[in-house]
């Protein structure tokens, strides 16, 4: 109970710093391109509509996941009201969790209404909906997966760090992480024993962001198996998972007299 009040007041702040009326505004834009490109384009304008709104969705999530999270403990330590809720009978890890899923919800939102702002395309462009529109669905799921994910690192380093360090940290594990492939190859391909130690620990320490990005695959309406997303979400949530405790016992051992 005490984790949804925290998460319920962190989604409050979200909103209040305006963020969701931003993406209105974006689900908006969508479905207005979607009229000008129906008409100035020649091919398939739902391809474009789809790699563009899921590839804006995937840029300003991950922007809001590393911004906010980084401020979610931080805030509180500067404002000094991280005394006045550890004095109440609220533990470490309930603050945490809390502060988690208060972002997860406002992400949960975003992305929601920015996939409404697609689908309000192709229902324009198409006049119908075909199975394959349902795999846009499933990629906006694994988008959602990997916010979560930004978040949980975005948290873990805000637990120690400035945030100005904590977006750095942050920036440079997401983009190593969809680089990771590229670098354990490049690894394997060196003379140098060193490099190959070091693009292997990379690879197996930082998480794997080309797991989420099926965007291509979705515009071009190609499904990829249940088994492939069952596995790309269960990586997303163990690594989230760990993160997070990580997270939990850094602040455990955090001083604030």
């Amino acid at each position: 109970m005490k984790v949804f009040h925290i998460a319920q007041n962190t989604f409050k702040e979200c909103v209040r710093d305006k963020i969701l009326y931003n993406l209105v505004i974006f689900a908006v834009l969508i479905i207005v391109s979607s009229l000008i490109l129906g008409t100035i384009t020649i091919g398939d304008v739902k391809q474009i509509i789809v790699n563009l709104g899921l590839s804006t969705l995937s840029l300003f999530g991950t922007l809001i996941a590393i911004f906010i999270g980084i401020q979610l403990v931080y805030k509180e330590i500067d404002k000094k009201t991280i005394y006045s809720l550890l004095s109440k009978p609220v533990a470490r890890y309930e603050f945490i969790l809390g502060k988690y899923f208060g972002l997860t919800l406002t992400l949960l939102v975003n992305v929601s209404v920015m996939l409404l702002g697609i689908y309000a395309s192709i229902l324009y462009l198409r006049r119908s909906f075909e199975l394959s529109d349902f795999y846009v669905l499933l990629a906006g799921l694994l988008i959602l997966v990997q916010l979560m994910l930004v978040t949980a690192i975005a948290l873990f380093f805000s637990t120690f760090s400035t945030p100005a360090l904590s977006a750095l940290f942050t920036f440079s594990v997401y983009v190593i992480g969809h680089f990771n492939s590229d670098i354990r190859q490049y690894g394997l391909s060196s003379d140098s024993v060193f490099v190959k130690i070091l693009s292997s620990g990379l690879y197996f320490l930082v998480p794997n962001f080309g797991n989420f990005n099926i965007i291509s695959d979705t515009a071009h309406g190609r499904f990829l198996g249940g088994h492939l997303y069952a596995l790309s979400l269960s990586y997303g949530a163990v690594y989230s998972g760990c993160m997070i405790l990580l997270a939990i016992l850094v602040f455990q051992r955090r001083n604030f007299k």
